[in-house]
């Protein structure tokens, strides 16, 4: 590991566990923490403030960890917003999250928005919110999203299976085989994500 990679685990692990001792409690708290931790020690490709704005942002810094200043992402946000001509795309995704939201928590609009913001990355979904692994995003999605979460029975990549059911709900369909199972692609979609 690189002194430079080194140093932004040591600073995202500290800012993690600054979050983690003022938590609230809610299922989201790590998630959270970890996005912020990532994105505070320039992980993560969200835009600044997670991809929310700044007033939701600071509401969810109330919510979750009370007491931490939101201004634990003032010096990383200088990273570009959503390009216009994708503002619709991400407007499906939220919408097609927000419609299949669990309803147990207020944070779920705004992991919504952010779980958006993550989508219009390029690299794994996991990897573009800052989370540490896939296992803490298939959680976050069967939490907040569970009736996506139960759709994705054949555990599909997170970012390739929101795009698929925003295309199936527009009757579009783009495979080449009639099932995932005899698809010549099916690696690139069901393959392990490390």
């Amino acid at each position: 590991m690189s002194t430079l990679a080194r140093d932004l685990t040591l600073d995202s692990d500290r800012i993690y566990a600054r979050l983690m001792v003022r938590a609230a409690g809610d299922g989201n708290d790590r998630a959270f923490a970890s996005m912020i931790a990532s994105r505070a020690a320039g992980g993560g490709a969200l835009p600044a403030w997670l991809g929310l704005e700044v007033t939701d942002f600071h509401q969810l810094m109330a919510h979750h960890f009370p007491g931490v200043s939101p201004d634990v992402l003032s010096a990383m946000d200088g990273q570009s917003p959503v390009t216009a001509n994708r503002l619709d795309e991400r407007e499906e995704l939220l919408q097609l999250m927000l419609s299949n939201r669990a309803s147990r928590s207020p944070s779920e609009a705004w992991m919504a928005q952010v779980v958006a913001a993550g989508c219009m990355a390029s690299d794994h979904l996991w990897h573009d919110l800052g989370l540490w692994n896939r296992k803490e995003l298939t959680e976050l999605m069967r939490r907040n999203f569970p009736a996506l979460a139960y759709r994705n029975d054949k555990d599909m990549k997170w970012k390739r299976f929101l795009y698929k059911q925003l295309c199936e709900s527009e009757g579009v369909y783009v495979c080449r085989a009639p099932s995932c199972e005899v698809c010549a692609d099916y690696h690139v979609c069901f393959s392990p994500e490390e």
